[in-house]
């Protein structure tokens, strides 16, 4: 199914609402008489107010056309949608009241138009939060999203590929990359292949017929191949986008000013501002405080397994590397034997994890309550007292064992600009199914992105991730 023909059933979608939505409003109005009774002499069959359903039928179309209510917005808000819609609802609802100021239709109920709107509004609305779930879910399985090609490996590549990664809802499923010859060694960025250098483009468009766009991300100084590539994309109908290099500040944000009506550019180190520090750390102890004693009658129930399934203490303590590189003992459910780190160097040669991290699905020191628990993710719930103590956040990127940071390469330094999380973009994204790279671009995603509602939407989106084990050995 194109997106040409979602966009088709879209229209008809809102268009079969509108009409439901007036007819709710015709049933709230005249059989349900909310707010205002209607005595019988004023009331109206549904049949009398057909020429004005038609006339507000045209009249949203027109609406909804203008406002670009039915135009496809990559990475749009469903809030930001729902203002446009709104929006072209009132515009096309206030027309309506205009015409019938003049015309004087019989019968004219201004009482019934406010139910309108709001019918309207509702209805269109839950359809389109229906419609991005469902198209989100295709988006993750890679049906229905566009294949697109990454052209530079820089810094300005890897914040693109790192966006892809953690955004499906976008729609682009990225088939791989091509080297620029000027970033360090073109090697994979996660599971996106590099499939060449920039000059490999023509041959990559003419060979892949069902690859949709090119983004272009190539340092500034390459403006006469950006100008090259833009042509052979244009020659072979594929859609050309190109992200400016802006002095490659991957590690930075733009930040746009305006001074006195003088545009300005400047740059915003990555990371969380003093006052948003604030903000994620009520929400912590919002949470914490929330969920604390369910929390707690949980871990008595676990804590009570490990005792009765094997020998040794309930809780394991591990050093870990905290924001800033700080070290702190991160506290967790035992899961394996109590002498499970000296077998660790014995079993590295079954590891299944890239990067300096060790995964193993049949690791033979878990024991059998902890194999459920980690599926479950629930040997995470003693953290909640490194919350308290302010060593960590209920979100944010998984603290590292300082072994692993010793092999860190300069970018994924970058992931220890914050306090590290119980959950995170990694643990909704595929968890231990991800490759290390593609955890760290996440990671500094969330870092250049991070808001309140980031927050809440991961921790939503965790618990039915944990439930369902996805990825988690």
């Amino acid at each position: 199914m194109s997106h040409q023909r979602i966009r088709f059933i879209t229209i008809l979608t809102d268009l079969l609402l509108i009409n439901v939505g007036f007819a709710l409003a015709y049933v709230v109005r005249y059989q349900w008489q909310w707010f205002l009774p209607v005595s019988e002499q004023f009331f109206e069959p549904y049949g009398r107010y057909f020429s004005q359903q038609v006339v507000l039928n045209v009249l949203l179309i027109i609406t909804f056309v203008q406002v670009r209510v039915w135009r496809r917005k990559r990475g749009e808000f469903w809030v930001d949608e729902m203002s446009r819609i709104t929006y072209a609802t009132a515009a096309g609802v206030g027309l309506m009241s205009m015409i019938a100021f003049f015309v004087q239709p019989e019968p004219f109920s201004r009482l019934m138009l406010v139910w309108v709107f709001l019918a309207i509004v509702l209805l269109v609305g839950v359809a389109r939060l229906v419609r991005r779930t469902l198209l989100s879910a295709l988006y993750q399985r890679g049906i229905l999203a566009d294949q697109v090609l990454v052209v530079g490996s820089g810094e300005v590549g890897r914040s693109l590929i790192r966006t892809l990664l953690a955004r499906p809802d976008l729609g682009y499923q990225a088939i791989g990359y091509l080297h620029d010859g000027l970033s360090e060694n073109n090697i994979g960025l996660g599971r996106i292949p590099n499939l060449g250098t920039f000059a490999d483009l023509p041959r990559m468009v003419a060979k892949r017929p069902q690859l949709n766009t090119v983004f272009i991300a190539l340092p500034g100084e390459m403006h006469q191949q950006i100008s090259q590539m833009l042509q052979v994309c244009q020659q072979h109908g594929v859609s050309a986008q190109v992200v400016p290099d802006l002095l490659q500040l991957s590690m930075n944000r733009v930040e746009f000013n305006n001074m006195a009506g003088i545009p300005t550019l400047g740059i915003r180190e990555v990371g969380i501002n003093q006052a948003q520090q604030v903000a994620k750390r009520l929400l912590d102890l919002a949470v914490v405080l929330i969920g604390g004693i369910p929390a707690l009658l949980v871990m008595g129930i676990i804590a009570v397994a490990i005792k009765l399934d094997s020998p040794g203490p309930v809780f394991y303590k591990a050093a870990r590397v905290g924001k800033n590189g700080r070290p702190f003992q991160m506290v967790k459910f035992r899961s394996m034997v109590v002498d499970a780190d000296r077998h660790k160097e014995a079993l590295k040669q079954f590891n299944q994890a890239d990067g300096p991290i060790f995964k193993m699905k049949e690791d033979p020191r878990m024991t059998r309550v902890g194999r459920f628990i980690r599926r479950a993710s629930l040997d995470e719930l003693p953290q909640i007292y490194n919350v308290l103590r302010g060593e960590m956040s209920l979100v944010g990127p998984r603290p590292p064992l300082a072994q692993e940071v010793a092999e860190y390469k300069p970018w994924h330094m970058q992931r220890l600009s914050v306090i590290g999380g119980i959950t995170g973009l990694w643990q909704v994204s595929g968890r231990s199914d991800l490759t290390f790279d593609e955890l760290c671009l996440l990671d500094i995603y969330y870092i250049e992105n991070w808001s309140v509602a980031l927050d809440i939407r991961i921790l939503l989106q965790t618990i039915p991730h944990s439930l369902f084990g996805r990825g988690a050995y």
